[in-house]
């Protein structure tokens, strides 16, 4: 199974994993790196502050390795997470504020 496929499954699986996406980020981002039936993963993603961080990255590594040794049928060792940024919940507008 090629490398992007993997990647997508783990990206789609990271998202999944995620209690609550932060408003107006990108969707976690992975890159994959295949070796006969390996794979190790790399997740970039964006998240609340303040949150539990290593609650949700736990999550994030937990439901990635299973998802794709269960799609892709592939042992995943290890699930890097990359915190890209940290999205305050107190700075962003509240719905109403982004009415007027």
């Amino acid at each position: 199974m090629a490398d992007r496929v993997v990647a997508k499954i783990a990206a789609r699986a990271a998202g999944e994993a995620l209690p609550r996406a932060p408003r107006d980020v990108a969707p976690p981002h992975a890159t994959v790196t295949v070796h006969h039936d390996i794979a190790r993963v790399r997740i970039s993603l964006e998240l609340d502050y303040p949150s539990d961080l290593g609650a949700e990255c736990a999550a994030v590594r937990r439901t990635v390795a299973a998802r794709v040794e269960e799609l892709a049928g592939m042992t995943v060792p290890e699930v890097d997470i990359d915190v890209e940024r940290l999205h305050s919940t107190h700075t962003q507008p509240s719905p109403r504020s982004r009415l007027r």
